[in-house]
């Protein structure tokens, strides 16, 4: 999926947004215990509720993982249920992997040959060896950490050395590495304002946000600071879909929830005569 092709599909559907299946099986309905594989029965669920107004879904592996040989069963059921029912969604594996050279390749080809990706977040601490095994993949993205949502974030991200912060630095370095059609970057919403420092770096560059929703961000901020002449934005919402509701009735809930925000992005993507 090309750049260009994203950016159709937001045009089509209006909307900007990713869902963060980040789907913790504690958390789940207890009327779904009973199902052979509950957490895969809550995805499939929330994929089927909200595909209509969500352009991207993200799957944060450590999810999956922590439940063994299954969850990982559990994450490969999931992602080829959307590529085979939902084949125009852009699915993230937020497994913010890398490693030397080699090892990169290994985990690119668990997430972009075994299982059907189309993008998965990597840690670009270790530099460009580390990266660009991921992007040898052709019509796959990396996509690189710069800001981050998390407290600890202000250890290293905003480090500033002769007037360059870390994370403007990796951003400057990592795009020489790839283009506009197989990198974009991890920009937090709970900072809108370093935005505008990533946008006089990256202007062209597609931007994965979380941090809208359970943890502050704001839609409206981060959406006049980061939308650009492609819409430029995938707006993650996790817990504030997929755990709106702990009823039985959570995917109709997640649905409207969904529908809420795609109804505001519509309105700031009119706004910049993006639709």
């Amino acid at each position: 999926m090309t750049q260009l092709q994203l950016f159709e599909n937001i045009r089509e559907k209006r909307s900007y947004l990713c869902v963060g299946l980040d789907s913790e099986k504690e958390k789940l309905p207890h009327a779904l215990m009973r199902e052979d594989d509950p957490v895969y029965e809550f995805n499939r669920r929330i994929i089927d509720a909200t595909h209509m107004n969500t352009v991207a879904f993200k799957l944060n592996v450590a999810f999956y993982e922590a439940n063994g040989a299954e969850g990982w069963i559990t994450l490969e059921k999931t992602v080829r249920y959307i590529k085979e029912n939902y084949p125009e969604i852009f699915v993230i594996a937020d497994a913010k992997r890398s490693d030397i050279g080699n090892t990169s390749r290994m985990y690119a080809k668990a997430f972009f040959e075994n299982m059907p990706f189309d993008a998965i977040t990597v840690v670009p601490y270790m530099g460009e060896d580390s990266i660009v095994p991921f992007m040898s993949f052709e019509d796959k993205w990396t996509i690189i950490l710069a800001i981050t949502t998390n407290k600890g974030s202000a250890d290293f991200q905003f480090h500033n050395e002769d007037g360059i912060k870390l994370f403007q630095r990796v951003i400057s370095v990592s795009m020489k590495w790839g283009s506009v059609n197989n990198t974009m970057y991890v920009v937090g919403a709970t900072k809108p304002e370093m935005f505008k420092d990533v946008r006089k770096i990256a202007p062209d560059h597609f931007l994965l946000v979380p941090g809208v929703g359970a943890q502050g961000g704001s839609l409206a901020e981060v959406s006049k600071y980061g939308l650009n002449g492609t819409c430029g934005l995938l707006v993650n919402s996790s817990r504030g879909i997929i755990f709106a509701d702990d009823s039985n009735n959570f995917d109709k809930t997640a649905g409207e929830k969904a529908r809420e925000m795609q109804i505001e992005m519509e309105k700031y993507l009119k706004q910049k005569k993006l639709i």
